[in-house]
């Protein structure tokens, strides 16, 4: 707990940022930061809010990117799969489609495309439910 200070305590955007490396920084921790700074943990979080947005220093930060990994699983070998049949002429039929490829989302929902499927259409449907 920290006790209360007599009269506005006022740090440079430096001495702000050197606080926030302390409490979200690699191996950082608030309580620590908190208590080695005499700062509140509310007092940490709006300027971390703020540095992120750029009020703080007038430039936003952007929080470290942490690598996405996709999760595929080998399905059991079942019927081979035929190759892509040759381009068919225009008004020659519709197409048959070949090849399935199955996608589980990290929210549960679960596409089957096949090869004739739109890459663009595909990209647009992914960016919606991957929300």
């Amino acid at each position: 707990m920290i006790d209360r200070v007599s009269g506005r305590r006022y740090w440079t955007v430096e001495q702000k940022m050197a606080m926030l490396r302390d409490a979200f920084g690699s191996g950082g921790c608030v309580r620590t930061a908190m208590d080695r700074h005499e700062v509140t943990s509310g007092q940490l979080y709006s300027w971390r809010r703020q540095a992120m947005s750029g009020e703080l220093s007038g430039k936003p930060i952007s929080a470290p990117t942490v690598p996405v990994f996709a999760e595929v699983r080998i399905a059991e070998s079942g019927p081979a799969v035929p190759a892509l049949p040759p381009p068919l002429a225009v008004g020659s039929g519709p197409v048959e489609p070949v090849g399935r490829i199955g996608i589980e989302l990290r929210s549960g929902i679960r596409l089957t495309i096949d090869s004739t499927v739109d890459a663009d259409a595909l990209r647009r449907v992914l960016s919606v439910i991957g929300q």
